[in-house]
């Protein structure tokens, strides 16, 4: 059931392209780099949107992935330099990849620790400002697919 839900949200980026803004195709040799860089494997949902989109907007939704190579020097929207950057500054577990900031106190990540069935991370809230023994990590998506469904269908509800 995770798949097809992923595979809907790629069918609407297809079908939205004017509204549709991803970096484009990305090594596997990068992401791999990538995933050296933050000592995980990608699961097979997010290593596809990595390969196939990079990172990027649907509408106003901003996805963070893999820019380019040069993790040390770039930005938002690049997952791994966020989520490097974020482990030296507020002491962020290694097991999330940030995947999406709200705008308020709250980002989004991939958590490693919390495999379903299909070994795809749960998306949950990091809470920024509170400290590591008060996360609760509310999972708000069971796997980047279900995510990546509901971005998208919130920015369509919205225009």
């Amino acid at each position: 059931m995770c798949m097809e839900n992923y595979k809907k949200a790629i069918e609407i980026i297809e079908q939205n392209s004017d509204i549709s803004d991803f970096v484009g195709q990305c090594s596997e040799t990068i992401i791999k780099l990538a995933e050296e860089k933050l000592g995980l494997r990608f699961s097979k949902m997010y290593f596809h949107f990595l390969a196939n989109y990079g990172a990027g907007n649907f509408g106003s939704e901003e996805i963070y992935g893999i820019i380019d190579s040069d993790f040390e020097n770039s930005s938002v929207p690049d997952a791994i330099w966020c989520t490097l950057k974020e482990r030296k500054e507020i002491n962020l577990p290694n097991n999330l990849v940030i995947i999406y900031d709200t705008g308020s106190e709250e980002i989004f990540c991939l958590d490693f620790n919390k495999l379903n069935k299909e070994n795809e991370p749960a998306v949950v809230v990091f809470v920024l400002g509170v400290d590591l023994e008060y996360q609760t990590y509310e999972v708000i998506a069971d796997d980047f697919g279900n995510f990546l469904l509901d971005r998208i269908n919130e920015e369509l509800g919205n225009m």
